[in-house]
């Protein structure tokens, strides 16, 4: 498919999708199949020459059509709503042709920049307290996950990693593997399971607190189970708070639950997932008070504020103690903007590519990363791009070896 050709089928798509979201109402909102239909239908094996764009489309009404569940139907109520709008394709369309992997600030320096000021921006159409926004001269910041459960995820990690260095400072003669075993973590009984996967996943013990008659977690049964705990020679080190649950939207309370695990030392996560968005409207912003007492907050904008999925926000009242439990950094990944610089030179060789590759990032033509092997500083030349061709590679090597003799 050349350019001329993804323009022509880019407006035959578009418009396909415009009358597909117009008319969904008219299609049944669940499929009447059974398990195994699709196989059938299509080829065994990858078929070995291409087919052309209208067989295609022919085959998505023929055969994915009628296996597809319409979320976006009127007539959908199931699990939660999936957000989707025009422009949120739109804006999918775009950053998918830029096609940059935001990992690090020096990979696409917009892509981290855009993110830390959404974040901010939107961390404050909610009202979270100045310690969560990254603008500010606190610590905190927010950044995008795929999902919620990768959120509870992450902060649970987070929160091991910090109370094993609590208990290390305190006791160092401690074993790590004797501390690890001794962590509990705590969430409500009606929480999500991806609460209770983050803990197998975490390799640490959950136990579920009992909720009232409103389905929710309040502060003396947490306080509670946290006594009987330590008694019992344990560690308590999380508790995932749960704002708007899967089952009745029933939100803990965070005025009471917050205050206890500040006093025990206890990470608080907040999931509001589901109900999170509805904190920007001013008369639903008070189920969110006690946030402040929070160590980590997410929900997802592709829920309820029309951004296709994936888009989970998730903010930290100290960004170190995400960064700290995760940090792991390859030669290739570190650059000039960070704390940490490359390799100090120890042979001729090292500092020589050091200085290369400074030229390089200098003259802004060609753009590569370093790597180490065997301790030595290594240029890695990487063909990425699928419109590569011969004629840029022998360009680049001139510029690489013009550079090198440069005084």
């Amino acid at each position: 498919m050349d350019a001329a050709e993804f323009r022509r089928r880019g407006r035959e798509m578009v418009d396909y999708v415009a009358d597909y979201l117009e008319n969904i109402e008219q299609r049944p909102v669940y499929p009447d199949l059974e398990p195994g239909y699709l196989r059938p239908l299509i080829p065994a094996e990858a078929p070995l020459e291409p087919e052309t764009f209208e067989d295609i489309m022919r085959d998505v009404e023929r055969v994915i059509m009628p296996g597809v569940t319409h979320w976006q139907s009127p007539y959908f109520y199931a699990y939660f709503p999936a957000a989707s709008s025009f422009p949120a394709m739109l804006a999918d369309m775009l950053s998918g042709a830029i096609g940059c992997i935001g990992f690090s600030w020096a990979a696409s320096p917009a892509c981290t920049e855009l993110e830390t000021v959404m974040m901010d921006w939107l961390g404050r159409m909610l009202q979270l307290p100045e310690c969560f926004i990254a603008e500010t001269h606190g610590h905190g910041g927010g950044v995008i996950q795929g999902t919620a459960s990768e959120a509870t995820l992450m902060a649970l990690l987070a929160a091991r990693c910090k109370a094993i260095r609590r208990v290390q400072a305190s006791s160092p003669e401690t074993p790590e593997a004797e501390i690890f075993s001794k962590l509990v973590a705590y969430t409500s009984e009606q929480a999500h399971s991806s609460v209770e996967r983050a803990a197998l996943i975490g390799g640490v013990m959950m136990r579920k607190v009992p909720t009232d008659n409103s389905y929710a977690v309040r502060g003396d049964m947490l306080k509670k189970m946290l006594e009987e705990d330590k008694s019992a020679g344990l560690i308590p080190f999380y508790f995932c708070a749960t704002l708007g649950t899967t089952p009745s939207c029933a939100f803990d309370r965070l005025t009471e639950l917050g205050p206890i695990c500040n006093e025990e030392n206890v990470w608080m996560h907040v999931d509001a997932a589901y109900a999170g968005s509805a904190f920007i409207c001013p008369e639903f912003r008070p189920l969110l008070n006690g946030i402040e007492f929070a160590n980590s907050f997410n929900f997802n904008p592709h829920k309820w504020l029309l951004v296709n999925f994936d888009c989970s926000a998730m903010w930290v009242k100290n960004r170190a103690d995400i960064i700290g439990a995760f940090k792991v950094e390859p030669l290739y990944l570190k650059h000039e903007n960070q704390d940490c610089l490359a390799l100090s030179p120890r042979q001729g060789s090292n500092e020589r590519n050091q200085n290369l590759l400074k030229k390089i990032a200098k003259s802004r033509e060609i753009h590569l990363v370093p790597c180490q092997l065997s301790g030595r500083f290594v240029l890695r030349f990487a063909v990425c791009a699928r419109t590569t061709e011969s004629r840029h590679i022998q360009q680049a090597w001139r510029h690489i070896t013009q550079l090198t003799f440069e005084e």
